[in-house]
């Protein structure tokens, strides 16, 4: 059971990280880079939000090898 939670928090986490980068204006607007320019500045970079999303594809990946691996093991 706990397998089966962890698979969906994993699943859930990529997907916001692997889209927020391009499609949230929280991404863009909020109250921290407000006060950091300069961070904002390279947030914006394409390359830092391909980094970004490459994690969230990283993290869905981990979630998919998780589910085949325990689908495997109790069979």
């Amino acid at each position: 059971m706990e397998l089966y939670l962890y698979v969906i928090i994993r699943i859930y986490i990529g997907v916001i990280v692997l889209v927020l980068p391009w499609y949230a204006p929280l991404w863009a607007d909020n109250q921290l880079l407000n006060h950091f320019p300069r961070l904002a500045t390279f947030l914006m970079y394409g390359a830092v939000r391909g980094m970004v999303s490459g994690l969230g594809l990283l993290n869905l990946w981990i979630a998919i090898v998780e589910a085949v691996h325990f689908r495997r093991s109790t069979s």
